[in-house]
């Protein structure tokens, strides 16, 4: 077959040569460019997987997304999955906001009972209060809205109010959020309770550039209803500044809690808002 009339047969190697070497050119220009973007954008800011939040806020101006699955077990036959979503938004370093839900929640009783649909949703108002370089405080206003139906929500399936006070240190290589809460239920059990309290610790640190571990203890208190407490250990990988995925489990040690959970996701600093 006669190939000298095909489109580009008969330029010549030389210019072929050029083209090919300036494309790769720009190719690398474009790809450093990249790199120097994703160095100079702000690191992702984690509060899951722990109960505990710490005082720190995400970078202002950019939305940060929380995303995973969650697993749980409540070791007399119920079994609830959901996929946990937040977004996250701080205005400046010491204020912000944040939105959570369920975004799926399937769950199956003791009896055999399955029901699935969206969860709870939660508004919070966050403010930070820095003392030095190496620790804050923290206190957030919360609203639980009963979004769910058929009792596939974590509040009280009336409107519920909360606030929670943080403290967050460095002690060297490792962190600690430290977090004392309450919250108002807006329906509760006959002999029981209204008012909710949260006391939740967690240790972590850094193991290198990529890797760390958090552990934690908490735990619930109310009126007439039965206490919980749990532990939580978890690990977390940074693939970038802007990625961090995470993997852990929590047990119970007593209490109406699940008898175990397991968990992954992910923190994802999305974009610039303004």
């Amino acid at each position: 077959m006669d190939l000298s009339n095909r489109r580009g047969a008969n330029v010549p190697r030389a210019v072929a040569a050029a083209r090919c070497k300036a494309a790769m050119t720009l190719a690398l220009f474009a790809a450093a460019a990249a790199a120097a973007a994703a160095e100079d954008a702000p690191s992702a800011v984690p509060y899951r997987p722990s109960v505990s939040t710490p005082a720190a806020l995400s970078a202002p101006g950019w939305l940060e997304v929380e995303a995973g699955g969650l697993h749980e077990n409540d070791g007399a036959g119920g079994r609830r999955g959901s996929i946990p979503v937040t977004l996250k938004l701080a205005f400046t370093p010491d204020w912000g906001i944040r939105v959570g839900s369920d975004a799926w929640v399937r769950q199956r009783d003791d009896a055999g009972s399955r029901a699935s649909g969206i969860g709870d949703t939660v508004f919070v108002v966050k403010r930070r209060f820095a003392v030095d370089d190496d620790s804050a405080f923290g206190l957030e206003g919360a609203a639980t809205a009963p979004t769910s139906r058929r009792g596939l929500g974590s509040g009280s399936g009336k409107p519920d109010w909360g606030l929670n006070a943080i403290y967050s240190a460095d002690l060297g290589a490792w962190h600690t959020d430290l977090n004392a809460a309450a919250t108002r239920l807006g329906a509760n059990e006959a002999g029981t309770g209204r008012t909710q309290l949260l006391g939740a610790a967690s240790l972590s640190r850094s193991l290198d550039e990529r890797w760390g571990v958090v552990g934690e203890v908490s735990g619930t208190h109310r009126r007439g209803a039965d206490k919980t407490s749990q532990l939580l250990l978890a690990a977390s990988y940074n693939v970038s500044k802007r990625l961090v995925l995470d993997a852990g489990a929590a047990r119970s040690l007593r209490g109406a809690a699940p008898a175990w959970s397991a968990f992954t996701g992910f923190t994802w600093l999305a974009g610039r808002v303004f």
